[in-house]
């Protein structure tokens, strides 16, 4: 894999960020506070990667109008309540980054929170400097639609062959599968790790800082 990239594409919550439990949570709670039937895990984990509407749409079917409004709402607030930093980052990520930045790799994120949600967790990590290029499912298609990715690309000025998506999610790799662009998978997010190797990533990984070997 080395001298293949330019570009390296990150996913954000359960990839770089260490927050997939408490999104979790959030979904649960938000839907006990709207009095919503409460989601199991799985089925909450299952959604993580996809916008905040398209998530509660496949969670709460038949939720429309003001009460779906009412548990993004609630969502937000119960997500946001924690305090977040550097901490929460996946071990050795930010060394990872600043190695990867340092050889001359571009770096972005393609993510399902909105543009204000990653914008607080970039600069609560400290995070945000490190990054050509941020899309988030507000500013553009959720995934899996590849337009995140192209927009990226094309913003960067690396072609889909230069480019490598990393994420946690089937929704991830969906979207890279889509853009034409090769992914790698990683299993501490939300989808395990046979799930993630059925779309054929050209890497499987248990964390994002492993990848460093393969790059440098």
């Amino acid at each position: 894999m080395k001298g293949r990239y330019e570009l390296v594409v990150f996913d954000w919550d359960g990839t770089l960020f260490d927050s997939v439990g408490w999104i979790v949570e959030s979904i649960q709670q938000a839907a006990r506070a709207c009095g919503a039937a409460v989601p199991e895990a799985g089925a909450a984990r299952e959604v993580i990667g996809l916008s905040l509407g398209e998530a509660m749409a496949a969670l709460f079917p038949g939720v429309e109008g003001d009460s779906a409004e009412d548990l993004m709402r609630e969502y937000r607030r119960v997500y946001q309540s924690r305090e977040f930093g550097v901490q929460d980052l996946f071990p050795d990520v930010l060394d990872m980054l600043d190695r990867l930045r340092g050889s001359g790799f571009r770096l972005a994120v393609a993510t399902g929170k909105t543009r204000d949600g990653l914008r607080a967790a970039l600069r609560a990590t400290g995070t945000e400097p490190l990054f050509d290029a941020v899309r988030s499912a507000d500013e553009t298609a959720s995934k899996p639609d590849p337009r995140m990715l192209i927009e990226i690309m094309r913003q960067v000025g690396v072609e889909a062959e230069r480019t490598l998506m990393v994420g946690d999610s089937v929704h991830d790799l969906r979207m890279a599968k889509n853009a034409g662009v090769d992914a790698v998978g990683v299993t501490c997010g939300a989808h395990a790790g046979h799930r993630l190797a059925a779309l054929e990533p050209v890497l499987c990984l248990e964390r994002a800082a492993e990848l460093l070997p393969h790059l440098i």
